[in-house]
């Protein structure tokens, strides 16, 4: 079964459809629900549960409800409530539920345990609400994967895209057909102990203009399974890969000497190496590749090598550019979503693997 497109319908009549964030890092699917106490705007209309002949409240107590990190109950309704908060400060609150999902195509998913928020704040700017990928038992892979085989892929096309041209079209694939059958590099999925809801991967080291930076350790990114700690975690819910501190600090050092022949800029928000490219149409910069353990197609090493694009981006109107990296004192790094744009990134959960094929879109 296949289910392209990242826009769910719900409810049995009439049926609506959402557009929804996806994000490999948290597991609970939400909708934005009337009545809507406190809500961002949205694009498309409220979900209302009074008017779907599927929709049915979670009661307390319950197996579904007890599988919540965060739940309550509302005595009065015998409902159980939920709670979810992200590492932005993004929080959504409401009645945990069930409903019946109908992806563009046909595809019909019934009984999916979802979040009908009606507090909901952060930066999810306009959607309808979260599609919850993660590795959890409560994510959208865990609860249809005798349906879908827990497979799944996505392409991101660069949000610089022109929204006019079919390339600027991102798409979800649900099932056999997510996994490609050749192209793609494969690394293995470690397992965290302490937590299930990330994608754990082994990033073994980065290469800056072909060769590796010695700083970029192996040891300083990889998971401690017995604190739950480190560790690289594949995330499409964040922007900007995050890198332990002395990763980091040692890969924009080799980028910079790699860059030094263009013109620096002041910081930008996280950012702290920018360039001023005005008036320019081609700069040469060092390359960037990835190391994963793993294997590629025909026994070649697991290297990810990135556009420039996905490590070089605007960040205005007047020519100025900034590294696409960030370094983190959290504990955890994260591949995030500006570095997987054009990639088809796999995550084949029968298998127990993540994998990127170039040019996916």
């Amino acid at each position: 079964m296949v289910a392209e497109n990242t826009s769910p319908g719900l409810g049995s009549a009439p049926l609506i459809y959402a557009y929804m964030v996806l994000d490999t890092g948290s597991d609970v699917v939400w909708l934005q629900c009337s009545p809507c106490r406190k809500c961002y705007s949205q694009t498309d209309p409220i979900f209302d549960p009074k008017k779907s002949g599927s929709y049915a409240a979670v009661p307390c107590g319950t197996l579904l409800c007890r599988s919540l990190d965060v739940a309550g109950c509302d005595s009065r309704r015998g409902s159980c409530l939920y709670q979810v908060s992200y590492g932005d400060g993004s929080i959504t609150t409401g009645e945990f539920s069930t409903e019946t999902l109908t992806f563009r195509g046909g595809t019909r998913i019934g009984r999916v345990a979802f979040g009908c928020g009606h507090d909901n704040q952060g930066l999810f700017v306009a959607a309808a609400g979260l599609l919850g990928l993660g590795r959890g038992r409560l994510s959208f892979p865990s609860q249809v994967g005798k349906r879908f085989g827990r497979r799944f892929s996505y392409c991101l096309v660069d949000r610089t895209s022109p929204t006019s041209t079919r390339r600027a079209s991102s798409a979800i694939i649900f099932g056999p057909s997510a996994v490609p059958r050749s192209g793609a590099v494969f690394t293995p999925l470690v397992v965290n102990p302490s937590l299930d809801t990330f994608y754990y991967v082994e990033l073994t080291g980065i290469s800056v203009g072909g060769a590796r930076v010695p700083g970029v350790l192996a040891s300083d990114l990889l998971l401690d399974p017995s604190t739950g700690k480190g560790g690289v975690i594949v995330d499409s819910g964040t922007s900007v890969t995050r890198l332990a501190r002395p990763a980091y600090a040692a890969l924009r050092n080799a980028f910079k000497a790699g860059a030094s022949g263009l013109k620096p800029a002041a910081g930008f928000s996280l950012f702290d190496t920018c360039y001023d490219l005005n008036g320019k149409t081609e700069v040469k910069v060092p390359t960037v590749v990835f190391h994963f353990r793993g294997q590629g197609p025909a026994g070649s090493p697991a290297d990810v090598s990135l556009p420039a694009e996905n490590y070089l981006i605007p960040v205005d109107t007047d020519g100025v550019f900034c590294f696409a990296f960030a370094g983190t004192d959290s504990g955890i790094s994260i591949i995030g979503n500006i570095q997987q744009q054009g990639f088809r990134v796999v995550f084949d959960g029968d298998s127990s693997r993540v994998g990127f094929a170039p040019r996916g879109c």
